[in-house]
């Protein structure tokens, strides 16, 4: 990959700029720094405002095809949109399970009316979106899903239950996994993926509360809900590539902007260290420089993988979400040590509002678990990238 910007890049870098320092330092400074990682709770009414006017103002879905209500940005312009939206402190995205899981899937693997259906809603903000992948006894082992899915007439009926749900909630739709076949063998073939909406009959939404003291994620019931057949995306017991592909399209050009919030932390943190005093530390220093090194190689790696012209992640995609959980993780920690005595102080005292890193602290113990945890990361790793023997 050509890592250089030209000189159209560079007009673009500077209109997405502007425009994002301007309605950010205007009309939605509100949310300015909002949303992220243990915060998803602040502001939703504010935030959902701000995905409806980057609908209106044409800067939502910026990487799909113009057909399709994007701008059809190339991948240097969509590096560059997400790196500055992460920069000016644009808020925690209510829309990204939508822009980028939903839309792409339903792209690549719905028919046309889903399409006309689905996708305009998205790019307008008006529709929001969850994952109804992982259950109780099926997270980061996929293939064992249980939620089972019945014939009636056209249309199924759901029974099961999901569980770390993200912003369930909030969200007027999810797409769900469910066993249409319980005896073909390997279990993968025997199931579908349908398209269900949140609000209706048989549906129960229960928020899980975290040791941040927020709920974003949740578990979701269905009983006997009700699943028309026009949305089962793929066909029926095609599921599981449906949901390889879904998986895939994690790994995009969005990352990066998830990256330079990592770097704001970071910045933050090297701050802090100054203020407190404890850059004079040398062990505290060449953490903050093993941090930076990291985070400058996660940057790379990232852009290596987009680089590659493939349907197929190449190996080196499949070492990315334990190497940026596993960063991030370290990085909390390596908060509280910088803070001290003053990690244990809340903002608000008997209130005891958490501190920007102390919700960084408590939320990053979860990445390396969601998503996969580490140890299935390292199973992934071992048997698809280097080609090892199978776990008995």
């Amino acid at each position: 990959m050509d890592l250089r910007f030209s000189d159209e890049d560079e007009a673009f870098r500077a209109e997405a700029r502007g425009w994002l320092t301007e309605q950010l330092d205007g009309n939605f400074a509100k949310v300015k720094g909002r949303g992220g990682p243990g915060d998803e709770h602040a502001l939703f009414d504010e935030r959902l405002e701000w995905e409806q006017h980057l609908g209106r103002s044409g800067w939502n879905c910026v990487g799909w095809p113009k057909e399709h209500g994007g701008r059809g940005l190339s991948l240097h312009q969509q590096v560059i949109w997400f790196e500055e939206y992460a920069r000016a402190g644009g808020p925690g995205r209510l829309g990204h399970i939508g822009e980028g899981l939903t839309g792409p899937t339903v792209m690549a693997f719905g028919d046309a009316r889903q399409q006309e259906r689905f996708l305009p809603p998205i790019v307008a903000g008006t529709e929001l979106w969850a994952q109804g992948y992982s259950e109780p006894n099926a997270g980061s082992d996929l293939a064992n899903v249980s939620t089972r899915a019945e014939p009636d007439g056209d249309d199924w009926r759901i029974t099961g239950q999901k569980v770390w749900t993200s912003l369930a909630h909030w969200s007027d739709w999810v797409f769900v996994l469910a066993r249409t076949d319980r005896e073909v063998q390997p279990k993968h073939r025997g199931i579908t993926c349908f398209l269900m909406p949140l609000r209706e009959e048989g549906v129960e939404i229960r928020p899980i509360r975290q040791v941040t003291g927020t709920s974003e994620f949740n578990e979701v019931f269905f009983d006997n809900a009700l699943a028309k057949g026009e949305h089962v995306v793929g066909g029926v017991n095609n599921g599981w590539k449906v949901a390889m592909g879904t998986l895939a399209f994690e790994r995009g050009a969005s990352t990066l902007g998830q990256q330079m919030a990592f770097r704001t932390e970071l910045d933050e943190l090297i701050a802090v260290a100054k203020r407190t005093g404890r850059i004079g530390d040398p062990i505290i220093r060449q953490r903050l420089a093993a941090a930076h090194s990291g985070l400058e190689i996660m940057r790379w790696n990232t852009l290596r993988v987009l680089s590659v012209d493939s349907v197929t992640p190449p190996p080196a995609a499949m070492i990315t979400k334990l190497y940026w959980a596993s960063w991030h993780r370290d990085l909390g920690e390596l908060a509280m040590d910088i803070l001290g005595p003053e990690a244990l102080l809340g903002e608000q005292v008997p209130g005891y509002e958490l501190t920007a890193l102390q919700r960084l602290f408590l939320f990053t113990r979860s990445d390396t678990i969601y998503a996969g945890s580490n140890q299935i990361q390292r199973n992934i790793i071992g048997e698809r990238a280097l080609g090892l023997p199978k776990e008995p």
